[in-house]
């Protein structure tokens, strides 16, 4: 029997020699740089229905590097075309 997820879950993963946390959480999951507070982010309900994927790939994953304001006018483009 499964383990109803009901708090913060957190673990530490290696990326290409940097560390990341995941973070499991009710609402969805959370891969952040170590030691940073911005990550990204994909809800149960978006990661079940597709429109997560269809997000990231918009935005080509949206690192942490890339400012929120370029992220949303990649989206905005793409649904305006």
């Amino acid at each position: 029997m499964a383990t109803k997820l009901d708090k913060l879950l957190k673990r530490e993963i290696d990326i290409d020699g940097k560390p990341y946390m995941v973070t499991l959480s009710p609402d969805g999951v959370k891969l952040t740089e170590k030691g940073k507070r911005k990550g990204l982010g994909v809800s149960w309900k978006g990661l079940s229905n597709g429109e997560s994927a269809t997000a990231l790939s918009l935005t080509g994953g949206s690192s942490e590097s890339e400012s929120d304001s370029e992220s949303e006018s990649a989206a905005e483009e793409h649904a305006n075309s």
